[in-house]
């Protein structure tokens, strides 16, 4: 019992090292009122988001052109930033949004803002599943599914657009979390999910949709 409990313990070990090895970290900073996109991207893995802030905490940060009354306030930071940008951007390969998409409340009135993200890229398996087919995942015998992040939707007019009309292909600003993707798969060995309305809900009507989903495959504790 003593030995199959330790051989459980370093493989975990070893996996978190393998895992952590093959993940590369990246901060980003976009100043607010900036006319241009913060855009999160993995080459090789998928996007988690380890840590976000919308505010203030120093005063070198965005500081160009700004008065010392904008720059004043360093403890100034909006609350759920980080929740937000892991809804949008977690399990993706590549996300993109401002501040305005970001910018739910004012958290110091007078100081010019910044947003910075902190994320990770990731290993794991990515999948696109078209509309009205099914999302297969599954693992090696003995190991579990982890989800990072599913959205359904549409987010890029070559996905899943083969035979569709313009018009079902055309609206790329449509994606929800599908967040009963990992409900239904987190901690089984394998999972099947319709990819369909009735299952994920419409975020847009009339769009021919598909699902992003991303996961990994871990040793049960």
């Amino acid at each position: 019992m003593l030995s199959s409990r330790l051989s459980t313990t370093l493989l975990l070990a070893a996996t978190c090292l393998l895992m952590t090895a093959d993940a590369s970290t990246e901060t980003l900073t976009m100043c607010d009122d900036s006319p241009s996109v913060q855009r999160l991207g993995c080459d090789s893995g998928v996007i988690r988001v380890q840590g976000a802030l919308y505010g203030r905490t120093d005063r070198e940060t965005c500081s160009e052109g700004r008065s010392s009354q904008q720059l004043a306030n360093t403890r100034c930071s909006q609350r759920g930033t980080v929740d937000t940008l892991r809804r949008r951007c977690d399990g993706k390969k590549v996300c993109e949004l401002n501040t305005e998409v970001i910018r739910t409340s004012d958290p110091c009135y007078g100081i010019s803002k910044y947003l910075q993200t902190n994320f990770t890229c990731f290993p794991a398996f990515h999948q696109f599943v078209c509309e009205h087919t099914y999302a297969n995942l599954h693992c090696d015998v003995g190991q579990v599914i982890e989800v990072y992040g599913a959205h359904y939707g549409r987010r890029d007019r070559s996905i899943c657009s083969f035979q569709r009309p313009v018009s079902q292909t055309q609206n790329v600003y449509c994606s929800r979390p599908a967040s009963i993707v990992a409900q239904r798969c987190n901690g089984r060995n394998s999972c099947t999910i319709k990819v369909s309305n009735a299952e994920l809900g419409d975020p847009c009507y009339g769009t021919y949709k598909y699902l992003e989903v991303s996961y990994t495959c871990l040793y049960p504790q």
